[in-house]
């Protein structure tokens, strides 16, 4: 995600909010924008936790076990 959608994100949301409010088309845009942020915040996080070590007292370290499918949350 790149900067020039992250604020096409914040204009709509600020046009949103006006009495104006937004056209079908830039409903539908916001809509898009939205889901690509979401999925790159996904990514970037998933990323940072597959990257993870845990350091325990003994100084051993071990990568974070997956809890199972990212699914469930997405309810």
């Amino acid at each position: 995600m790149n900067q020039e959608n992250i604020r096409r994100i914040n204009q709509l949301a600020a046009k949103a909010r006006t009495p104006q409010g937004l056209t079908p088309a830039e409903q539908q845009e916001q809509s898009m924008l939205r889901t690509e942020y979401v999925q790159a915040m996904r990514a970037s996080l998933r990323a940072q936790l597959e990257n993870t070590v845990l350091v325990d007292e003994q100084g051993r370290q071990r990568k974070l076990k997956s809890k199972g499918s990212v699914s469930r949350f997405q309810k």
